[in-house]
Formats: C-alpha cells, structure tokens, sequence
C-alpha cells in the first residue's frame, strides 16, 4: 500500500509512528514549514517533520499545498490512502480525488460535534464529559466528509488541553489503523453526518482568552483548563497581564461557603455578595497562603500563574513576589 501523511503539530505524531509502524509506512510526508520559535526567534521544524527523517521519510514543507509542483510530485507516487492529522491548510479538490481509497482524516472529535480547529479546547471550555476521534472520508467541506469510525474518549474533571490532546492522539493512532485495514476489507459503510447536529469549534483568537470573573467558577474552571498550556488565559493585575494555568474547584456556589473548621490553611471566605459593593467580581478574598478570588458564584482559588515576563509560580510565590492585599482586583 502507497501511503502519504499530511500533518504538523505533536497531536499528529501517535498517528505517523503507528503508520510507521506498521505495513502503512508512509513513502512521503508533507508537513507545514519551519517557524520561528522562542525568544531567538530561530526556525524550528514541525514534530512531524523531525520524526519522519529520524525513519528516512521524504518530507516536503510547502508554503501552500495547492503547488503545481506538489501537485506534480504526490500524483506521481499514486498513493492507495493519504492521511491527514492536523496538518494546518485546507486540501484542495485534486488532492481528495487523487488516492485510491480517499483522503482519511483523523479529527478530535465525535463529528458532527465539534467540527473546526479547536474541537479539544471547546470541549473541555463546555465542560463536555466525553467527546472521542472520528476517522472520515475528506470532502471539500470544513469536517464534513463521511464517517468512517469513532471512538469516545472520557474527559475528566482535571484534564488539560494538553492532557486531553494526548489522551485523543493515541486513541487516533489506533483508530486510523483499523480503518486502513477495514476500509480495505470493504467492512466499513461510510455514514453521511447529521448537518442538523453539527456544531462548531472555531480557532481561538488571544482577545478571547481574558478571564470573565463575572461567569460561575465551574465555567472559569473549565475555561482555564481548556487554554493550558497554551494560548493560556489570562487576567489582569494593575495593568500587568496575569497567565492562569490552574484554579481550584470552586470553593462556593450560590453564596454558600466551604464548611468549618476552618484554619490558617483553610480561611472563611467573606459574605458572598454576587458583584455588589462596586464590583466584587475578581475581587481578591485571601492571600493568606491561598490566593483567592471572588466568582460570579463564589470564590476560587488560584492554583498556578504566570506574571507577565516571569516565570509560572504557585498562587502562595505570587502573593509573597507582589504583596497582593484582599480587596485588590484582577480587572483591565
């Protein structure tokens, strides 16, 4: 079987080592070029790209995927399946139509659902229990191609973008093996989706990413969970902006605070005054060890930041580093 694979970031990497693997090798891979990273601003390439030469793979780097001279070179190989797993462009109509059993995506999620660039971040931001990989047929829609197989894949109550993505990728790789294999076979029927029940994880721009602290903390929660490691959300703290990688579960819901006894460790937390008295909304409660910030439910307590131009610290680091005093906000 001629087999090409198309993808870029580390959610891709599960995917191209089972091909690798297995009797799918890749005989091409195309991935995105080399971008400047760090404080340096020094190219570096894509996980895929490096992974792929460590096993003697051709890669090409197009600028765009639509090249005559891609074009040329992928036509010539006359693949049996091109896979594609984050790959970053949109795939042109020639591309789809050129493989013998089609262009196969690995998506990371159960489609319809969560159709688009984000579908791990909007899931966990949701506050989704589950949402799963579906292998599809490529069409010219944005992840609107036919399904092929799915697998649901549990999201816990203290996954990450990050740890969610690892958790999706290897149950991807495993996946696409077993369609290959199906597809094949001829075991799969291909199943159109539902259009009706389709909804949309669009990309996530930097200015949606500042923290609401007038929203419930469970939705803050779920926020914050869903932007680390990156693009992070963030706050405001006297005009310096504030990354959060990790808050509390919320310690009050409709006012009612957590249960005595309380200690040094475990403080009261004041009245709960849903955003009177001028603003309580990022209002900061306790900085007695715990940084704790009032909610549009309750209070949380910041577990993990990162000021502007420094390193991540603790909650406690932070108070200590910049003597925050209660009645402080996090605002704009």
């Amino acid at each position: 079987m001629k087999v090409i694979f198309i993808g870029t970031p580390k959610f891709a990497l599960p995917t191209l080592e089972a091909l690798i693997n297995s009797s799918y090798k890749p005989e091409l891979v195309i991935t995105q070029p080399d971008r400047q990273k760090g404080r340096n601003l020094k190219p570096a390439p894509p996980p895929v790209k490096e992974t792929a030469l460590s096993h003697n793979i051709p890669v090409l780097q197009p600028f765009s995927i639509k090249s005559e001279d891609i074009k040329t070179q992928i036509e010539e190989i006359k693949p049996d399946f091109i896979v594609v797993a984050a790959y970053g462009q949109i795939i042109p109509g020639w591309l789809l139509s050129c493989p013998k059993y089609g262009c196969i995506n690995v998506h990371a999620s159960l489609l319809p659902k969560y159709r688009g660039a984000a579908p791990i971040q909007r899931a966990i931001m949701d506050g989704c229990e589950k949402t799963g990989i579906t292998t599809m047929l490529m069409d010219e829609g944005m992840d609107t191609g036919k399904i092929l197989l799915q697998k649901e894949v549990e999201i816990s109550s203290e996954d990450t973008a990050e740890t969610l993505e690892n958790k999706l990728s290897e149950t991807g790789a495993v996946l696409l093996l077993e369609t290959l294999d199906k597809l094949i076979g001829g075991l799969i029927e291909p199943l159109e989706q539902n259009d009706d029940e389709a909804t949309y994880a669009n990309k996530i721009p930097k200015e949606e990413t500042e923290i609401k602290w007038e929203l419930p903390s469970e939705k803050i929660r779920d926020f914050v969970r869903a932007l680390n490691p990156s693009p992070a959300a963030y706050t405001y703290y006297k005009n310096k902006r504030i990354k959060v990688f990790k808050v509390s579960s919320p310690l009050a819901k409709g006012g009612h605070r957590e249960e005595p006894p309380f200690t040094k460790d475990n403080p009261p937390l004041p009245p709960f005054t849903k955003g009177g008295q001028g603003g309580f909304f990022g209002e900061i409660v306790s900085v007695d060890k715990k940084l704790i910030v009032a909610t549009g439910d309750g209070f949380l307590e910041l577990v993990e930041v990162q000021p502007e131009s420094k390193k991540r610290m603790s909650g406690e680091e932070f108070i200590r580093g910049y003597h925050l005093e209660i009645s402080d906000k996090f605002e704009p």
